[in-house]
């Protein structure tokens, strides 16, 4: 099949990469523009456009597609029979909807409607949700609104981090990817209209949404920690310095203290939680240090015992 590929972050590659692979004729690939990048601002090329390199496949990076003739032009003299959105970035209007003969199908990292939006993959983890998926969609001019194609649903485990569920939901939407192709070439793939009922939103994140806050329960800020990992990670404020924790669980001990107390016990680093919950802190990186264990963090004394942590606001989405 004649298609244009619209993506731009590492999860489109392998979607990309499964095109290819299956020898579809990827016309052309439309993403986002270059980006300065790291404390030096060194101008890097998303990876959608370095995988298209590497591929021999024309590259257009439009600053917007929307109300953009020179876009509508470079799409129209590519002709493609279908156009792929993985992670884009952009909604499409309609003259590019309505213009490939199976018109626009989009990948997205979740089983929809929940989590429609920016990150889904993150969101699925921060609330606690015990599965996910990937979906693919026929677009419309909504965000994430699309007629549902074909689903895949995947657990999410107790020590599941955004990093690892981006990795897996990558692979699987190149699957389902190929598979929806094949069926739309077909004839037979039945849109289905997504329900009314079970619609939530994941918003794009923001750093400040990994301050801990200690009046939720352990294992909601688990979840959290979990989700946000690697990025934007979560933290605490204790004496004017901020702790990222980058990995801890929910400990079935009881203490003492208001929510937010710092315990040290045995050499385990534990935090008072609401509702008498406990989250033991494994590993966390001080800032301006390296990344430790709870041990060699209690021994540094970077904390005196029972000190109450802090944290302005909690990292709430909709779906909560």
């Amino acid at each position: 099949m004649r298609i244009v590929f619209m993506g731009t972050p590492d999860f489109s590659v392998p979607c990309l990469e499964r095109l290819i692979a299956d020898k579809h004729e990827i016309v052309g690939v439309f993403c986002r523009e270059d980006k300065a990048v790291g404390r030096k601002q060194i101008l890097t090329a998303p990876p959608v456009k370095v995988c298209a390199q590497q591929h021999g496949i024309p590259v257009f990076q439009p600053k917007k597609v929307k109300n953009n003739p020179q876009a509508l032009k470079q799409l129209q003299l590519w002709a493609p029979e279908l156009v792929v959105v993985v992670a884009y970035g952009r909604l499409l209007p309609p003259e590019i909807l309505n213009l490939p003969k199976y018109g626009c199908v989009n990948v997205h990292a979740s089983l929809l409607p929940r989590h429609r939006g920016a990150s889904p993959i993150q969101w699925a983890i921060v609330c606690g949700d015990s599965q996910t998926g990937v979906t693919t969609m026929q677009m419309d001019e909504g965000m994430d609104t699309g007629a549902i194609l074909l689903q895949q649903k995947t657990n999410i485990s107790a020590d599941e981090t955004g990093e690892s569920l981006f990795l897996r939901l990558s692979q699987m939407g190149a699957e389902l990817l190929s598979k929806t192709v094949t069926a739309l070439a077909a004839g037979t793939l039945k849109a289905t209209p997504q329900p009314q009922a079970g619609v939530t939103h994941a918003p794009i994140i923001t750093k400040e949404m990994g301050v801990l806050n200690f009046n939720q329960t352990a294992a909601q800020l688990d979840c959290l920690i979990r989700g946000f990992t690697p990025w934007p990670a979560a933290f605490f404020y204790a004496n004017g310095r901020r702790f990222k924790v980058l990995k801890a669980a929910p400990a079935a001990v009881s203490l003492l203290g208001e929510p937010g107390t710092a315990c040290f016990k045995n050499g385990h680093f534990y935090i008072c939680c609401a509702q008498n919950t406990v989250l033991e802190v494994l590993e966390l990186c001080p800032e301006g240090s390296k990344k430790m264990a709870a041990a060699a963090f209690i021994n540094g004394r970077f904390l005196p015992e029972h000190t109450v942590l802090s944290g302005a606001g909690a990292a709430q989405g909709e779906n909560a």
